[in-house]
């Protein structure tokens, strides 16, 4: 297993989840309900949850918006959620007092400082950490001036502008969010930030676009910065159901190893002119039982491969697999051949595999 040596951070703490301070990368998602439907809301909350995602963040957008804050953190105490709040310091305020377990906030944008004061003290009061979010649409007016565009280093500091007047409250239990459209730039400002402060940073692509352009970005600006040991928590923004956003965001970690438990690994040939096969429609049919089956848990390596001349050498590290032949599949283990079945019996012949070796490990 290929390993990434880690920013020293700070920790917070998000409800039961732990940021930062070498704690496992956790993954973010938001909701997209409207903010007064209780059940819609909690409804997403769960699935999202189910999918695997540590932690929730909510549009707060009015007092009532609050109220069933209140509402979803009693009815899901196990679930960290975050509550995020623009311009209006007394949100804030009320969904400390609803029981939230982070504030998104820009200290800057809120009031004079005893606005900020008052929502920092409440916070520490009830250990709440404050994340800090800057995006390139949302710079301040001077920071702007300085750089005449949001560029990575104007990124930065505005950043680090919010994390001085909580500092100035004596508040330190921050996150610090930078995201950018521009993935160049997003990855930047976050180099610039692991240089200059050691508060735990949550990595995002914003505005990434649609679920096929959104993943590629994020993968490419989180996977980069992850890879270079930066980044505490992620959140994968996309143009698409939430709970693709959750999936994407731990198949991001599984790639680079970073996922805190283990799951089924695919691994797969491109196909070429040697392929015996029809292998696309086949691990999508196997992709599908798995998640019929609830089987994407079972910590096995599941090799796909379109022929038989290179399939199980190139595949040797697999548990087990499948290669092609005329008409047949070799079924392997390891690399080494054990059974040749039909077409259309490889796939319930791996799947039998795969549930065989989940009864095993819960043995």
């Amino acid at each position: 297993m290929t390993t990434y040596a880690r920013r020293i951070t700070r920790q917070i703490k998000v409800g039961n989840t732990l940021i930062g301070g070498g704690a496992p990368i956790s993954v973010q998602s938001m909701t997209n309900t409207d903010p007064l439907d209780f059940e819609a809301t909690r409804a997403q909350i769960l699935a999202l949850h189910e999918a695997g995602c540590d932690i929730v963040r909510l549009a707060i957008p009015n007092a009532a918006a609050v109220r069933t804050l209140a509402r979803l953190k009693e009815s899901l105490p196990e679930i960290p959620l975050v509550a995020d709040i623009h311009f209006d310091y007394k949100l804030a305020l009320g969904a400390l007092e609803a029981g939230v377990d982070k504030i998104r906030i820009n200290p800057g944008n809120i009031g004079d400082i005893s606005r900020v004061r008052a929502v920092a003290d409440a916070a520490q009061k009830r250990f709440v950490p404050i994340r800090i979010g800057v995006n390139s649409g949302s710079l301040e007016k001077h920071i702007l001036e300085k750089y005449g565009a949001p560029v990575p280093a104007a990124l930065a500091e505005s950043a680090l502008y919010h994390a001085a007047i909580l500092e100035e409250c004596d508040f330190r239990d921050i996150a610090i969010s930078v995201k950018a459209s521009t993935v160049r730039d997003m990855i930047e400002a976050n180099r610039i930030l692991a240089e200059k402060t050691d508060y735990p940073l949550h990595l995002g692509v914003t505005e990434a676009g649609s679920a096929h352009m959104g993943s590629i970005k994020s993968a490419v600006g989180i996977g980069t910065l992850l890879s270079e040991g930066i980044g505490d928590t992620i959140r994968v923004s996309l143009t698409a159901d939430p709970v693709l956003e959750v999936k994407e965001g731990r198949a991001i970690l599984a790639s680079l190893d970073l996922l805190n438990e283990k799951q089924l690994n695919i691994v797969s040939c491109p196909t070429c002119g040697r392929t015996k096969i029809d292998l696309i429609p086949l691990l999508d049919a196997f992709e599908a039982e798995l998640d019929r089956l609830s089987l994407r848990s079972v910590p096995v390596k599941v090799a796909f491969m379109g022929c038989i001349v290179n399939g199980p050498g190139e595949a040797k590290e697999a548990d087990i697999g499948v290669a092609g032949g005329d008409g047949i599949g070799v079924i392997f283990r390891h690399g080494v051949p054990m059974e040749k079945v039909k077409m259309d019996e490889i796939v319930p012949t791996l799947i039998k595999e795969i549930c065989k070796m989940k009864e095993k490990k819960h043995d």
